[in-house]
């Protein structure tokens, strides 16, 4: 059986409290004044993008992810049977993809997919089907993850419409399907390792090599130095600079999407105890923003570590991050251990503990990453087989 860590008690909580606080936390996220979730009629649901007043796969398939591991099946069939009735693309060139952003209505903004979304819905449906079986429909859990795939790698495929969500060369996941970069924080080796025994066998061997090829590639993303990534980056992990055609934006810095990297370390080293590298990451950026930068870490960064004068748009997130992160720092953790790394890392935990969850129109993205920072330092973010 396996065992998860509970490293609020490394830092001296009691399992009362972390509780008592988790249920606090869900309540809030879900049904609380400052809630993202929102019913609809009878049987669906939506999570709001508040800042930006939609519904995106981001957080349905988020949504979905926090209802499996807290156990609740109504909310996730909600959200699921929204997301499935809105957002999937039954036809055209992305048909079996899900348009990445709608209004609270349903209607779709856009008819293109983020993959980041599809790869969170395939996780979340087999640990629904693996927790509470399989039904019929839509909620046959696992036949419709591994559709998921096999739209998200085959699709160009004998006369199939459309791109492919992962690089067949280099096994790595695209920013968007039939795109020549990616984004570090979509790779999720702890996923693909699960992908690899629960897809369509004939895939099997391409996830579990995609497994692989993600912990490499976090390794060379992020800097030797700072330990941060960029939002987005070229396929050898530098920072992606180029101008693209919808904006005109830059993403070669450590901005919003770049901060759920050391997160998803964290997470993939407590459910595999696999490190080549990339934990130590974890530690230079623990220490980059915790010690460098202690007396404002909550910045905007080049990724060389260089504070930028800009306040970050989402500090909650970085700080729930971060936190999070503490998982790929061997335990147990203490403020007052004589490893630099432990101490820094209970640091972060103890600073995540004492912040409250954000208020206010930006709190959707901070929220939904604090919720998966509180459960997996809780020991509440497992796998179910």
């Amino acid at each position: 059986m396996r065992e998860y860590r509970n490293v609020f008690l490394e830092i001296g909580k009691s399992t009362a409290e972390v509780e008592q606080r988790l249920k606090e936390v869900v309540n809030t996220f879900f049904y609380g004044e400052d809630k993202v979730y929102f019913e609809v009629g009878d049987d669906m649901a939506y999570i709001e993008d508040t800042g930006n007043h939609d519904a995106r796969t981001e957080g349905m398939s988020y949504g979905m992810m926090m209802c499996v591991q807290l156990d609740m099946k109504k909310e996730f069939d909600r959200l699921w049977k929204w997301a499935k009735t809105y957002m999937w693309m039954e036809d055209g060139w992305n048909e079996g993809y899900f348009a990445w952003s709608c209004q609270v209505n349903g209607q779709k903004n856009a008819n293109g997919p983020a993959p980041d979304g599809e790869e969170f819905f395939a996780m979340a449906l087999f640990f629904a089907s693996n927790r509470w079986g399989d039904g019929e429909g839509i909620f046959n859990y696992s036949a419709q993850a591994r559709e998921i795939l096999k739209a998200c790698l085959h699709k160009g495929e004998n006369g199939r419409p459309g791109h492919p969500m992962w690089n067949h060369e280099n096994h790595q996941i695209l920013f968007v399907p039939g795109i020549d970069f990616t984004d570090p924080s979509y790779h999720l080796p702890h996923f693909y390792e699960l992908f690899a025994k629960w897809a369509n066998e004939e895939d099997r061997p391409f996830w579990s090599e995609a497994a692989r090829a993600s912990r490499e590639y976090l390794v060379a993303a992020c800097h030797p130095v700072s330990g941060m990534n960029s939002e987005y980056a070229e396929f050898d992990g530098s920072p992606m600079s180029r101008r693209l055609q919808w904006s005109d934006d830059r993403h070669d810095w450590f901005y919003s999407d770049a901060y759920r990297t050391a997160a998803n370390i964290g997470l993939d080293y407590e459910w595999n105890h696999k490190n080549i590298g990339q934990c130590a990451a974890v530690e230079r950026l623990q220490y980059c923003l915790g010690v460098v930068n202690a007396d404002d870490p909550y910045h905007i960064y080049e990724v060389d570590g260089t504070r930028l004068a800009e306040e970050a748009l989402h500090p909650i997130g970085i700080l729930a991050t971060t936190a999070q992160a503490a998982l790929a720092v061997d335990g147990p953790i203490a403020k007052d251990s004589a490893n630099q790394a432990k101490a820094v890392a209970a640091d972060w935990v103890e600073r995540f503990w004492n912040q409250p969850m954000r208020t206010g129109n930006r709190r959707y993205y901070d929220n939904c990453l604090y919720l998966f920072a509180f459960l997996a330092l809780s020991g509440n973010y497992r796998i179910y087989e």
